[in-house]
């Protein structure tokens, strides 16, 4: 893989993983139309990226939910930080479990049936419609902080499904869950990111030591995370007054193109 390659990648992963729009599906159509090696490892040391910017673009909000965590176990002192914490905590643990299952399942069909590319354009088209629906549809009564444990839980437990198809988007379907339990849409998309933080944390610990330490590997996760800074700012930002329409139109117009170009290529 080139310099060139890696930073191209990176940028889109970068853009991709943080929004609604599945960095799977993008890093699986680039080197697929260009013909690119791109090595397998290369997907997850990308997410070392968007890992930093979600990371440090939420330091302070780390730091009070971990306070906020100890103290209501070790001090018994209730928070909203300390409760979101421990239902993060919970979520997770089942999620990664149920997300590494899916995954390999997943794999295992796609490699048997060569048919990636198409379940790809599937899950764009079917998230990107069901994505506007639920958005259009949802009230915006529940801000993060009021969230409950139910809500906390189907949302996360939610990810698992970007892991069993790829194109779904891990960002953009427990979006997706959080708009349909009526959260605000900066609520949901503050709360997938911080929920995806363990998640990639755990992806990229199982598969470090198959990384390749190249000049165009720290490229790629420099340019990730520089994206994903920008792209975090500019979300929370936008899902103030903006919806999800767009990216939902973006979606199923991938989808579209990508069956199309099952057929050309």
């Amino acid at each position: 893989m080139t310099i060139i390659q890696a930073i191209i990648l990176g940028i889109v992963q970068g853009l991709t993983e943080l929004l609604p729009i599945s960095s799977s599906a993008h890093l699986n159509i680039i080197p697929w139309i260009f013909k690119w090696e791109m090595p397998e490892s290369f997907d997850v040391a990308l997410h070392l990226g968007t890992l930093l910017a979600i990371t440090i673009f939420f330091f302070k909000d780390w730091l009070a939910l971990f306070k906020g965590g100890y103290n209501q176990v070790v001090k018994k002192k209730k928070s909203t930080e300390g409760r979101l914490f421990w239902y993060i905590v919970i979520v997770t643990i089942p999620t990664g479990i149920l997300s590494l299952v899916l995954d390999k399942l997943s794999d295992k069909i796609c490699e048997k049936f060569g048919i990636e590319m198409i379940l790809i354009a599937i899950a764009l088209i079917v998230l990107g419609i069901v994505l506007y629906v639920v958005d259009k549809k949802s009230k915006s009564e529940v801000k993060l902080e009021n969230m409950t444990f139910k809500q906390s839980f189907l949302i996360g437990l939610s990810q698992a499904i970007a892991a069993a198809f790829p194109g779904t988007s891990r960002s953009g379907i427990t979006m997706t869950v959080a708009r349909a339990l009526k959260l605000d849409r900066e609520s949901a998309a503050k709360y997938s990111f911080l929920l995806s933080t363990p998640i990639i944390l755990a992806a990229v610990l199982v598969s470090i030591k198959d990384f390749e330490f190249t000049l165009a590997f720290f490229m790629g996760v420099l340019f990730s995370f520089i994206t994903g800074i920008v792209v975090i700012k500019f979300l929370l930002e936008y899902l103030k007054k903006g919806s999800f329409k767009g990216f939902a139109i973006y979606r199923v117009i991938l989808g579209i193109a990508i069956i199309v170009l099952t057929f050309v290529l």
